[in-house]
């Protein structure tokens, strides 16, 4: 008894003190009379209890087996569809090495275009006056020729004249004994006519033409007779301020013969 177990032994006991108590219930279920007075009986001694035969030792449990241990298998993952490896460019050509430019000669310093002269302004035109259309100082502004009405002889203004039977378009008939003097009041380059005869005079008549600035001579005709060509004149007045035009009789007989100034005009800036 000493290899058993404490808690065999407990076990035992156990059910020793159980049988009893059920034993002692039945027997008091079971008597329904009244109750007698206990005999006195010699106090009962305790029961011997006999040993109950030992308990077959347990066969030890097989240890149940541990459950399965699941493990946990990873998805796979796909696997991914391998890229294409792209077909490899050909590689370029290497370009070939150029060939060095020679370093350029220095270009000589440009010369320094000179700066133009600018040009000057072109004077006017000149302004051209016609004897014909020419007024006496009396009635004119002083800005223009003008004829000097205390130191002229008579003069015939006209449009339409003819010498040695050709035409003009004006002119200046006066006497075969003429002077006329004419201020030009300001800068004039010329003076420009044709003279001769008018055919008024049928032929007859001879004079002299003669022009004068500022009391000099500048020009004079041969003798010219009635019926002849007209003479071209050309003066140069550059610098004069004043001009006389004379007519000179060939001999008395002419002193009233119609002489012409055709086409009489002066250049004045």
């Amino acid at each position: 008894s000493e290899g058993l177990g404490a808690p065999v032994k407990a076990g035992i006991a156990a059910g020793v003190v159980a049988v009893a108590a059920a034993a002692v219930a039945l027997a008091l279920v079971g008597d329904d009379s009244p109750a007698r007075k206990p005999d006195a009986k010699p106090p009962a001694s305790a029961p011997v209890v006999e040993p109950a035969d030992p308990a077959p030792t347990p066969t030890p449990k097989k240890p149940e087996p541990k459950p399965p241990v699941i493990v946990a298998v990873a998805t796979p993952s796909p696997t991914p569809t391998p890229t294409p490896t792209p077909t490899p460019k050909p590689k370029p050509k290497p370009e070939p090495t150029p060939t060095p430019t020679p370093t350029p000669k220095p270009k000589p310093k440009p010369t320094p275009t000179p700066t133009p002269t600018p040009t000057p302004t072109p004077p006017p035109p000149p302004a051209v006056y016609q004897w014909s259309e020419l007024s006496y100082d009396v009635s004119g502004d002083g800005s223009r020729p003008e004829m000097r009405i205390g130191e002229s002889s008579w003069v015939w203004q006209r449009y339409g004249v003819s010498i040695g039977h050709t035409s003009y378009g004006h002119g200046v008939t006066v006497h075969g004994r003429s002077s006329v003097t004419i201020d030009l009041n300001r800068e004039c380059s010329s003076y420009d006519a044709m003279v001769g005869v008018d055919d008024m005079s049928l032929g007859l008549g001879k004079v002299y033409f003669s022009v004068y600035a500022d009391g000099v001579r500048l020009w004079r005709s041969g003798l010219v007779e009635g019926g002849d060509p007209a003479v071209p004149v050309h003066v140069n007045l550059a610098g004069r301020k004043t001009v006389r035009l004379v007519v000179e009789p060939r001999s008395h007989f002419d002193d009233l013969m119609p002489a012409d100034w055709a086409e009489s005009k002066f250049r004045c800036g």
